[in-house]
């Protein structure tokens, strides 16, 4: 049986990859060309040794296209042949390396972040992201830089454009018809720019675009989930249905009623699984999100949907994780990540989207009378910011801070949840407490505050 992950997040003992790849500055290490080239030398000595063969695909940077190129010249230098799938969504790539005969796929993207920065994701051809211990067998072999190339070896290049059709062939066996509707599509002027709004108006709607220029410094900026107002006032501004916004490499979602109002993501999830266990479609199979998860939305989904509820670890493929170990097709995390493995590999604002559409039509309802589900349970949020991360580690796992974190979980019980999350990058520690009480959750936060205050100031 799956068992509830402890309230500590122990970080990765990798030096550069996090639960998503690699990500940082172009141009600054570790988003460098040589980085990158090393990468794709590493990569084809430890994975890429059964068809010799790997997938290149990104975003919308204008630094995809030099990393592009040193992934490349690093895998090819090593004997491997290279496919160079183009600008497509993560999802699509996850979904389709399966049936390329790779061993794996790059895919270049900082999802989410501003166009400066890059990040290159790491699928293996399972379409799942790589482990832990994978990427750091990597680091080492990059860290260690013995490679050597053989002359009568060499990789060939070639491109493979097809798959963004196979894509959109895929969305379309997705039956609802949006015909009278009125769609706001935001596209974060990356993957989905030309591919979301082409897709929306296949199945029948109308559609208003934004965030669909890409220019390669304009990703994510001002517009996408991470900036919803446009989106959101646009929706308002016009009548509209539902808005829909995606992140730069299109596995996050937002979305918004028909009066301008953003809908929290663990509302759309929970949405989506009573649909699925109306419909017969879920069949009673588990639900997850992470222990970041409002308390509220566990409660939603064991006590009004009678469904098994799997609290994991912060991150899409924890949840992956979890649902593919115990037969679970729904789940997500606030952020916007909700999978639903029935359809896609990875979470896929496209195929959410038109989940969520479909679940409305069949409803009858206006979204806006439908959201919120449940009200939200009392939540403690607060980023404490350390010195260093050195400083973080060392606060983290300090015996004081962690006893009184037991302590912690201890009073509140089966009636809330309490959670200290280090950051893996930057320098702070998450401090988490949600609970049906207020007064105890907030007495809760400020506690472990003032005890990382104080251990702050020792360390």
């Amino acid at each position: 049986p799956y068992q509830l992950q402890s309230n500590w997040l122990h970080m990765a003992k990798n030096k550069w990859f996090g639960t998503d790849g690699v990500r940082g500055v172009a141009n600054v290490f570790p988003m460098t060309a040589e980085f990158a080239l090393k990468l794709g030398m590493a990569a084809a000595e430890l994975v890429c040794t059964k068809h010799h063969k790997a997938v290149i695909a990104k975003d919308t940077r204008v630094s995809c296209d030099m990393l592009e190129a040193a992934l490349t010249a690093g895998l090819t230098a090593k004997g491997v042949d290279v496919e160079l799938w183009g600008v497509l969504p993560t999802p699509a790539v996850t979904t389709f390396v399966g049936q390329s005969g790779a061993d794996m796929a790059f895919m270049i993207t900082a999802s989410h972040n501003p166009y400066q920065d890059n990040g290159i994701k790491l699928i293996a051809a399972d379409g799942d992201k790589f482990s832990d211990e994978v990427t750091a067998q990597l680091e080492a072999l990059i860290e260690q830089n013995h490679f050597e190339c053989d002359k009568d070896k060499l990789g060939v290049v070639g491109r493979n454009l097809s798959v963004e059709a196979q894509y959109k062939a895929r969305a379309a066996q997705i039956s609802v018809d949006l015909s009278g509707k009125k769609i706001v599509a935001d596209c974060a002027n990356g993957c989905f720019s030309e591919i979301l709004p082409d897709v929306l108006r296949r199945h029948g709607a109308e559609v208003v675009s934004l965030g669909t220029a890409p220019n390669g410094r304009n990703i994510n900026e001002g517009c996408g989930s991470q900036h919803p107002e446009q989106m959101c006032d646009t929706v308002k501004k016009i009548g509209a249905d539902l808005g829909i916004a995606v992140d730069g490499d299109g596995d996050r979602i937002k979305i918004c009623d028909n009066t301008g109002r953003l809908v929290k993501s663990e509302q759309v999830m929970a949405f989506l699984a009573e649909n699925m266990q109306q419909t017969g479609e879920n069949k009673n199979r588990p639900f997850a999100s992470t222990k970041l998860s409002n308390t509220a939305l566990e409660r939603y989904i064991t006590q009004k949907l009678g469904l098994k509820y799997l609290s994991t670890g912060v991150g899409e493929r924890a949840v992956i994780k979890a649902l593919k170990e115990n037969g679970g097709v729904i789940g997500g995390e606030e952020s916007g990540h909700i999978v639903l493995l029935d359809y896609s590999k990875s979470g896929d604002a496209m195929m959410v989207s038109l989940a969520v559409l479909r679940a409305l039509a069949a409803d009858g309802r206006k979204a806006a009378e439908i959201f919120p589900l449940f009200a939200d349970d009392a939540l403690y949020f607060e980023n404490f910011k350390a010195q260093s991360t050195a400083q973080v580690k060392k606060i983290a796992a300090h015996p004081e801070l962690q006893a009184l974190v037991d302590e912690m979980s201890r009073k509140i019980g089966a009636a809330g949840r309490v959670v200290i999350h280090p950051s893996g990058t930057e320098p702070k520690i998450r401090i988490w407490v949600c609970g049906k009480d207020e007064r105890l959750v907030k007495e809760i936060g400020q506690t472990l505050w003032a005890k990382i205050e104080s251990l702050a100031k020792c360390a």
